[in-house]
């Protein structure tokens, strides 16, 4: 690691002790979610950190390397995407994470991707609960930012929704869903194809 940004790894960690909040992050202890360390810090403070240090790569890959929530979600914003290589990604998500770090992931820096759509549908399919539940959330995003599939997307979406609207995870049943929601917002006829595929549906998506 260069010494530069070996400084300001450093400088960061320390600065998570001027926004910590202990309330939030013993609530997230007994939900569950571990980390070696958790400050509490709230993603709009980080985000402001994010602007102040700018975008980095280097910084950025050392920072995930931290099992720390706030460095993984600063390593998310500060990230630029045009550095985010695949083999990077495939790095980055080899370990199970929690829900919030797949919805900062897919809001911060998988959605600017130019291999976004790739991504999100080669997770849907995924054998791992965790990937799929980015696979969903990413696909929403970008139907919210109004990418509009093709024809093979189009089955190949409303297909593996079908089966994930019957997922063991209720997380990606709930995000399975919201994006059927996003699908339907790209226009009248993309509604009335997600109608007609998820008309027996085991949940009402629409």
């Amino acid at each position: 690691m260069e010494q530069q940004t070996q400084d300001k790894l450093k400088e960061i960690k320390r600065s998570f002790r001027l926004y910590m909040n202990g309330t939030t992050a013993a609530s997230m202890r007994n939900k569950g979610v571990d980390y070696h360390l958790n400050w509490g810090v709230s993603v709009m403070d980080l985000q402001c950190m994010a602007d102040n240090i700018g975008k980095d790569d280097k910084l950025a890959i050392e920072l995930w390397k931290e099992n720390i929530r706030e460095c993984k979600i600063l390593a998310a914003m500060v990230m630029p995407p045009e550095k985010m290589l695949p083999e990077i990604v495939d790095v980055w998500l080899e370990h199970d994470l929690t829900q919030e770090m797949a919805e900062v992931l897919s809001f911060y820096l998988l959605q600017h991707l130019d291999y976004a759509a790739v991504l999100a549908y080669q997770w849907m399919a995924a054998d791992r609960t965790f990937l799929r539940l980015c696979g969903y959330l990413l696909i929403s995003r970008l139907f919210a930012n109004k990418m509009t599939p093709d024809e093979r997307g189009i089955n190949e979406f409303l297909d593996q929704v079908q089966t994930a609207l019957s997922d063991p995870s209720a997380a990606v049943r709930n995000n399975a869903a919201k994006s059927v929601h996003w699908f339907a917002e790209l226009g009248e006829e993309y509604k009335f194809m997600a109608k007609s595929a998820l008309k027996n549906a085991p949940v009402d998506v629409m």
